[in-house]
């Protein structure tokens, strides 16, 4: 077969051809170019972009972790066996087998092979005026995957600008994660020099495309994982003070479809509602799939269509937000109170085995009128995109990285510039209500408001679990959590026997 099939074997036995990449780098008449001589004009260069974004509809994975292994949601679904891997991953009862984690690897590895692939030194290169552009986008896009990655699983292998065979597999060790993080770290410092804000640049009408402000975006929070907090609180104030992002008004519509790619948009993962899928090959498809996953089991009325009742939100979360907050609704459908303004008991619905909670994740719950699109199997299909960052995210880092450098006064400013958009102020807080004890600005102090800020404004965006962690708050918030070994995942143990044996498992493990 030719070279070009075997692009990328390592850790998945996956190419690049094998996972809904087809329509991206389809040949005609087939198999008539090899990696070799695919690259002979622009057309080519776009073409395997597309495929290296192709990847981000995987983040489907990583967003129903991020908060089902934390105390904001439980797994939810049909059954117990239904989806196995997350209700394990709820429990803190996983294992190095789980389809779900092995996906996360899988997916942005195959995400950073067409990355590779497109960088990589090439005889006879040839030149236009966007390929600093496509490379500067491929570099943001290598270093999103293996921050996923490595905030998953610590240590992994890195690749970077070249094809690897299965036998050198057996050759590759885990990279420290230290170097992985310098390796992101210098691929978003070249995009940031190369690619432009939105507001300047020459794509801007091509949704989905990452500019400037994306990889400030992203770098700010890889910075802030590492508890590098100068860089990170520079890396942030730099987006901020560009003035090209604010807070949109209403949070109640934010992530609604009409409102997409709004002014707090700082990356977002496009989706499409145009194209039909099937329970298959859920990385095969365009559309979110999440929101029907998510949505009321069973539900037949006016406001929205009938879903799978995932990642429920839990009693917990609920009643972690403060009294006249907004967000709490907008966060958790409180279905029995829903069912009632609809005139309808609460058994008018389906009670799935996998758990009920009583809320659904209403940030993401798809509407009745996006099931009636006629495109087959169109619960898999929402054209709503995932919010990966947002603004309010950009401002809570930064008011983070302020506190810990001492400057509790920006970090104020910072969170009450989150908390006014939802009518709220510091000293509207109930002190009554642990753990809030005092008003104190002392740093300890701010540092907790700000936890709980990011809790209130960012649940059921997939980031409270890997927030619990790097804050050392997981034992005390999830139930089941074990100090020095549920801190990472562990590797699939599919992968380590591709490996041939020579990867040590995660502590714990």
């Amino acid at each position: 077969m030719k070279k070009a099939i075997k692009i990328f074997s390592i850790i998945l036995s996956l190419s690049i051809f094998s996972i809904g990449c087809s329509k991206f780098l389809d040949l005609d008449p087939p198999y008539t170019q090899d990696a070799e001589n695919f690259f002979l004009n622009e057309s080519d260069y776009l073409r395997a972009l597309t495929g290296a974004y192709d990847l981000l509809q995987g983040m489907f994975v990583s967003y129903w972790i991020g908060d089902i292994a934390s105390d904001n949601c439980i797994a939810g679904g049909e059954s117990a066996t239904d989806t196995e891997g997350l209700h394990q991953i709820e429990a803190m009862n996983h294992g190095a087998v789980n389809i779900e984690l092995r996906s996360i690897m899988r997916f942005n590895y195959c995400g950073i092979a067409r990355c590779n692939f497109l960088l990589e030194p090439k005889e006879n290169e040839i030149d236009f005026p966007s390929k600093a552009t496509i490379f500067a986008e491929a570099k943001f896009l290598r270093a999103f995957y293996y921050f996923e990655l490595v905030k998953f699983f610590g240590d992994i292998p890195l690749v970077i600008d070249e094809r690897l065979g299965v036998q050198q597999i057996q050759q590759l060790e885990r990279t420290p994660a230290s170097e992985v993080y310098a390796q992101i770290e210098k691929d978003l410092n070249d995009a940031i020099a190369i690619l432009s804000y939105k507001s300047e640049s020459t794509h801007s009408g091509i949704k989905g495309r990452v500019d400037k402000g994306a990889a400030l975006g992203l770098l700010g929070k890889v910075y802030l994982y590492q508890e590098n907090w100068t860089a990170a609180s520079q890396t942030l104030n730099t987006l901020i003070s560009s003035g090209n992002y604010s807070l949109a008004s209403d949070y109640n519509t934010l992530f609604l479809k009409e409102n997409e790619n709004n002014s707090e948009t700082i990356f977002d993962v496009e989706y499409s509602d145009q194209e039909g899928g099937s329970y298959g090959c859920l990385i095969c498809l365009e559309g979110n799939l999440t929101v029907g996953y998510q949505g009321i089991r069973q539900y037949d009325g006016p406001t929205y269509g009938d879903g799978n009742s995932y990642n429920l939100p839990t009693e917990d979360l609920f009643n972690s937000f403060e009294n006249y907050d907004p967000r709490r609704n907008a966060t958790c459908l409180n279905i029995s109170t829903f069912l009632s303004s609809q005139g309808l008991p609460d058994d008018a619905i389906g009670i799935g085995a996998g758990g009920h909670t009583g809320f659904y994740n209403h940030k993401y719950m798809k509407s009745r009128d996006e099931m009636l699109n006629g495109i087959p199997d169109n619960d898999l299909t929402s054209g709503v995109n995932y919010r990966v960052i947002r603004y309010a995210d950009i401002l809570l880092m930064a008011a983070e990285a302020s506190n810990e450098i001492g400057d509790t006064a920006d970090a104020i400013l910072k969170l009450n510039t989150v908390r006014n958009r939802v009518g709220l102020y510091l000293h509207q807080i109930d002190v009554t209500q642990p753990p809030w004890n005092s008003l104190s600005t002392s740093q300890n102090s701010i540092r907790e408001l700000i936890y709980r800020e990011r809790r209130s404004e960012l649940s059921c965006e997939g980031h409270r679990f890997f927030d619990l962690v790097r804050t050392g708050k997981a034992a005390e918030k999830i139930n089941g959590f074990v100090v020095g070994k549920h801190e990472l995942f562990p590797i699939p143990q599919d992968e380590i026997d591709l490996a041939g044996g020579n990867w040590s498992q995660n502590p714990g493990y």
